[in-house]
């Protein structure tokens, strides 16, 4: 889009100053650091320019804010967008100063450059202290990336700065971002946590970042030289996401397939779901919903339908969803800690029906639910399950926020809660 009567607009309080002549095709600027591909022309104000890339028919290639260009340049450059053209004036405080650069640019010149930039290479400083630098060779999917729990699939090789081959995935590498045993460089599981799927990257990486403490045996192709610096070839092919469910990796989820929309069940919402139980050496202890008829329960009902760990990981999947369940040993029955760390669930939430809302009851409907949900707390509360009989009763206090259905509750609810808010202080 043209905008040669565009005004000039001042960058900075040192007197730089821009006027765009073509805008953009994106809302994305390149950072400092990143190496940028430009077309640019310059000369001394008032006359023909001394310098083209336009001429020499190649473009100029740069690090943003590593000192290779003139100071009003990086500031200037950074920011434009892709395929956007702008004139910049220059003052000699952002170029040449009172030496200028004999003898082509005398003391205290202004200079003026007509720059295109054509593209630019994003290089991030991962660790902040340039242990490992990461450019992008190939844009990633999506705008999401692995979390510490994840698990992800990756493709890579490691070379010397020679190009020596020190290690590489013979085909693929799935590990746990943050199992430091299983990934074979520390820098690899920094960059997977900045990646999209897909993405292909670059990571310059000093010799304390390249190397785990581990003997990597007929992994490596030479020998680790001391002090070496390589330079890693990365791609996240795909990575499975892992939520700890309760905050306390008691039970983990890995989701195996994503499931639709953004709506997930609630207390009191009835679901239905396939599952199989497993123990960790893989013997099935437990199977529901197999038999053509998917196996349907309402959560968290006074009476545990199922085990507590793989309940709280239902209530946090999306219908359609597929997803792996640890449940660790605190969350176990004393039966099945006996002989089992953890459980592993494989489940599949078929679907889900929420509780009819309370904007949507009528007045009868939601006192026949506040003591209902009062009743059920109370029972939950005497046998000892109080975080159960807490959810029953934060649902029973919105039937509650009614002021007619308040005044119909019984004097036994205000009891209960408050005993149960008394044993909850510390």
């Amino acid at each position: 889009m043209e905008a040669e009567g565009e005004a000039e607009k001042k960058i900075g309080i040192q007197g730089l100053r821009k006027r765009i002549l073509n805008h953009g095709t994106s809302w994305q600027t390149p950072y400092p650091g990143d190496e940028v591909e430009v077309h640019y022309s310059g000369c001394i104000e008032g006359r023909p320019h001394f310098e083209s890339s336009r001429d020499r028919g190649v473009p100029f290639r740069f690090k943003l804010g590593q000192c290779e260009v003139i100071k009003g340049l990086d500031e200037g450059v950074v920011t434009m967008k892709k395929d956007e053209r702008a004139i910049f004036t220059v003052p000699p405080e952002l170029a040449y100063g009172e030496v200028g650069s004999p003898p082509l640019i005398p003391p205290n010149s202004v200079l003026i450059f007509d720059i295109e930039l054509l593209q630019w290479s994003s290089i991030r400083d991962l660790t902040g202290d340039g242990g490992v630098l990461k450019k992008i060779t190939g844009e990633g999917k999506g705008w999401a990336t692995p979390k510490d729990d994840d698990q992800v699939l990756v493709k890579y090789n490691a070379r010397f700065e020679n190009g020596q081959l020190i290690f590489e995935s013979d085909q693929c590498l799935e590990f746990y971002v943050n199992d430091g045993h299983a990934c074979p460089a520390p820098a690899i599981s920094k960059a997977v946590k900045t990646m999209r799927k897909g993405e292909k990257a670059e990571l310059v990486v000093k010799f304390s970042y390249g190397f785990n403490q581990i003997d990597y045996g007929s992994k490596m192709s030479t020998e680790i030289l001391p002090n070496s610096n390589l330079t890693i070839y990365l791609e996240l092919l795909s990575w499975k996401s892992v939520i700890d469910v309760c905050g306390n990796k008691e039970v983990l989820k890995k989701i195996v397939k994503d499931g639709e929309g953004l709506n997930h069940p609630d207390e009191g919402s009835t679901v239905t779901v396939i599952y199989t139980g497993k123990h960790e050496d893989g013997a099935v202890f437990e199977k529901k919903g197999y038999d053509g008829k998917p196996f349907e329960f309402i959560c968290f009902e006074v009476e545990e339908q199922i085990n507590e760990g793989l309940e709280k990981a239902i209530l946090t999947m999306r219908k359609g969803e597929q997803a792996l369940v640890i449940v660790r040993s605190n969350l176990l029955s004393d039966e099945e800690v006996i002989e089992n760390k953890a459980l592993i669930y494989e489940v599949e939430l078929i679907d889900f029906t929420k509780e009819k809302p309370v904007w949507k009851m009528e007045s009868t409907e939601k006192i026949e639910a506040c003591e209902r949900k009062k009743l059920d707390g109370n029972s939950l509360f005497n046998n000892g399950k109080f975080l159960r009989a807490s959810k029953k009763y934060d649902k029973e206090f919105d039937y509650t926020k009614i002021k007619h259905i308040q005044n119909r509750l019984s004097i036994n609810l205000n009891y209960k809660s408050e005993n149960f808010h008394m044993l909850c202080r510390p």
